[in-house]
């Protein structure tokens, strides 16, 4: 039995997928939409010969955009965890 409430077709960087999932369409649709984007932006600007290569640069830019926001919202916990401890130490 399938718990996937959602069955879309999608088409990125030329090729149809089906994607199954939980999330709402439009969500898997957004996120189908910004991984072809990245896709053609890869192939834009470096020109690469293969579409398996074109994917792994993509793949790469976005795990990098992850770990970016990662170390922003660690960053920003980390001081409001602070502000919370000062606050804190004056009561």
């Amino acid at each position: 039995m399938c718990s996937d409430k959602n069955v879309l077709k999608v088409r990125i960087y030329g090729a149809d997928y089906v994607i199954r999932g939980q999330a709402d369409a439009d969500y898997i649709k957004a996120i189908a939409d910004y991984v072809d984007h990245r896709m053609r932006e890869v192939d834009q600007s470096l020109r690469v010969d293969s579409s398996l290569k074109v994917a792994i640069l993509a793949a790469v830019n976005i795990a990098h955009e992850l770990f970016e926001e990662r170390e922003r919202l660690e960053d920003r916990l980390q001081h409001l965890n602070s502000l919370i401890d000062q606050q804190l130490k004056e009561k």
